[in-house]
């Protein structure tokens, strides 16, 4: 594929969202009835029962995309203009893979003291985002740099009584933990004694620790810019204090010693091929980095010889690649039509071993015209389902429902899943 910038502003060109009428308006019937006069008695009945905003407004199968522009995948800090066409893109991507509504919402004087630059101030997005919150049926938080996104998304979900959830966090933690699993199954070693080594403690690392701890992961180890996240580390505080572990190493290259998983949310170019061979055997190497990984594949490779090995990345053009799109659609389809009032550790890990699952499904024909000379037979080279996999809708949506109900955070507690799946994949289908 040849994307140039000139393709990338003409696919752009007046924007990548719009609004669709489910109600048009064709006569003057329909007038009276979608504005004045008919639209008082919606309102009066919304003023008596407000929980029926799900059912008489497009609350509860739309999502606001939420971002204040200070933490954009690899560009950093660009502010809310520039973050628009990602926010843009987002949408596209919840309506075309789960047929999710969506809307971008991006902010503006969220700095610190409302400079134009410099940290985000927690306070001003939580406030900006509670205010908007009536008219959505769930919050996906999006490009907020950390340490404020934790705190976002932890006081906007005490504050609301719908999804909130970072997908900078959550998303890529729900992925990794699936390609975790399935990295498991493909090796022959039990998912509850690997140890994994990570570089990374922002946003998308500690979420990642997190998952795979509640999973049963037997040991995760993190570094950081400053060396090892271990107990006793003086400069620690909130969830890196959480993270530390009891242990004498001090480097990332110590702690990828006799590792099953190395997993980086770090920078480019920071492991070395010797490390990876200083590895448990066959190991899996999680270099997530974007553009550009911890270590490239080649390099991977060329240290491996013919030892056996999997690999990962964040890139569409290697084998493996953990995305997002793969998660934060179907989640939110399955919150969204069991009226979920948060999303939970349980719906998060129900998502992540639907998406194995998934992956150990062979490929239908229409998956495998998309992505021809790949090889989609579960293994080393496929650990993951493809986006454009039209199955997923109804594998992951109806886990995690099943998961909300379970754990008492739905709205909607009657629910025949297969039900819910096949209507699903006709949905897909039409």
């Amino acid at each position: 594929m040849n994307i140039t910038e000139e393709s990338v502003l003409q696919f752009h060109k007046g924007g990548k969202v719009a609004l669709k009428m489910p109600r048009p308006v064709r006569t003057v019937e329909d007038l009276c009835l979608a504005y004045t006069p008919g639209v008082g008695k919606a309102v009066l009945r919304l003023d008596k029962h407000p929980e029926e905003a799900f059912d008489y407004t497009a609350k509860g199968k739309t999502v606001a995309v939420v971002s204040d522009g200070t933490a954009i995948l690899g560009l950093g800090d660009r502010g809310p203009t520039a973050a628009i066409p990602v926010m843009e893109g987002k949408c596209v991507l919840f309506k075309s893979f789960a047929g999710v509504e969506s809307w971008p919402v991006v902010l503006d004087n969220c700095r610190n003291g409302g400079a134009k630059t410099g940290p985000t101030d927690p306070q001003r997005v939580i406030e900006a985002t509670q205010a908007i919150a009536p008219m959505y049926g769930g919050i996906n938080l999006e490009d907020i740099a950390a340490p404020a996104c934790f705190e976002v998304e932890d006081k906007l979900q005490e504050l609301l009584d719908i999804p909130v959830f970072h997908d900078d966090q959550w998303g890529t933690a729900v992925i990794v933990l699936a390609a975790v699993r399935n990295y498991a199954q493909v090796s022959g070693k039990p998912f509850n004694s690997l140890k994994v080594a990570m570089s990374g403690a922002g946003a998308a690392g500690m979420r990642i620790r997190q998952m795979l701890i509640a999973a049963g992961v037997a040991q995760v180890i993190s570094s950081d810019v400053h060396g090892v996240i271990y107990k006793g580390r003086p400069d620690l505080s909130g969830l890196l204090l959480q993270a530390a572990e009891d242990t004498p190493c001090r480097t990332l290259e110590e702690i990828m010693r006799g590792a099953d998983v190395f997993i980086g949310v770090s920078v480019a170019n920071l492991v070395k091929g010797d490390w990876i061979k200083k590895m448990a055997p066959n190991p899996a190497i999680f270099a997530l980095a974007n553009p550009d990984p911890e270590i490239r594949p080649e390099e991977v490779a060329a240290a491996m010889g013919d030892t056996p090995y999997i690999m990962a990345t964040g890139r569409s053009d290697f084998p493996n690649q953990i995305n997002n799109v793969l998660c934060f659609p179907f989640l939110f389809r399955g919150a969204l039509d069991v009226r979920a009032r948060k999303i939970t550790m349980g719906m998060k890990l129900a998502a992540a071993e639907a998406l194995a699952a998934a992956a150990r499904i062979p490929a239908d024909e229409a998956t495998a015209a998309l992505y021809a000379g790949e090889d989609l037979e579960f293994g080393p080279k496929y650990l993951l389902p493809k986006p454009f996999d039209r199955r997923l809708r109804a594998l992951v949506a109806p886990a995690v429902a099943e998961a909300a109900i379970r754990e008492g955070v739905a709205r909607v507690t009657s629910f025949d899943k297969e039900a819910y799946a096949a209507a699903l994949r006709a949905e897909v289908e039409a």
